[in-house]
C-alpha cells in the first residue's frame, strides 16, 4: 500500500455511500490514478475503470475531446481535462469521471512550464477543473497530481452528484 491509499480509501466510501461508480482517464499520471485506486480491498464494487491517453490523439478519438480545441491549446489546458473526465465517465458508464493532464518534465511541453496540470471532474451534476501550480521532480508532481484529483473527487462529489449530494445512482 502506499500512502495515498487512505484518500483512495475515502474515495471509494463516499462511491458506496452514494451507490455511485467512478471511472478515470489519464494523460499526465500515466495510470497512477487508477493504481491507487485499485490498491483499495473491493475496488471493483466502485471502480469502473481506466484510460490512459498518453499521446494526444487518443484523447480525441477514445475520450472526445474536441480536435480544434487540441489544435489550438495542446492536450494541457483545463479544458482538455473536462473533457476528458467527461469522456471516460461515458465511455465507461460510470456515474463520475476523473481526468490528469499536465506537464510532469523534466522539459517544458508544447510551451507549458513543468508542474502545469489540469485536473477535471465529471458527475451527474455538472463539471469542473482545477488547476495547480506543482513543484518538484516528475515523480513528485505525479504523484501530488494523484493526490489532487482524489482530492478533486472529495470536495465535490456531494455537490456536483446529485441534489445537495443525496440523490443514490444504482
Amino acid at each position: 500500500m502506499t500512502e495515498y491509499v487512505p484518500l483512495a480509501e475515502r474515495v471509494h466510501a463516499e462511491l458506496r455511500g452514494l451507490g455511485a461508480t467512478l471511472a478515470v482517464a489519464e494523460s499526465l499520471t500515466g495510470g497512477l490514478l487508477a493504481a491507487q485506486l485499485v490498491d483499495v480491498p473491493g475496488a471493483s464494487q466502485t471502480f469502473r475503470g481506466s484510460v490512459t491517453t498518453y499521446a494526444t490523439e487518443l484523447k480525441a478519438s477514445l475520450l472526445g475531446v474536441d480536435e480544434g480545441l487540441l489544435a489550438v491549446h495542446g492536450p494541457v489546458h483545463p479544458v482538455v481535462a473536462r473533457q476528458m473526465a467527461e469522456g471516460v465517465r461515458r465511455l465507461l458508464g460510470a456515474d463520475f469521471g476523473l481526468a490528469t493532464t499536465g506537464v510532469a518534465g523534466p522539459e517544458p511541453q508544447g510551451g507549458q512550464s513543468v508542474g502545469t496540470v489540469h485536473l477535471g471532474f465529471a458527475g451527474p451534476g455538472g463539471t469542473l477543473t482545477r488547476s495547480p501550480r506543482l513543484s518538484g521532480d516528475r515523480a513528485t508532481i505525479r504523484r501530488t497530481a494523484v493526490s489532487g484529483a482524489l482530492e478533486l473527487f472529495l470536495d465535490h462529489a456531494l455537490v456536483l452528484g446529485g441534489v445537495a449530494g443525496t440523490t443514490r445512482f444504482h
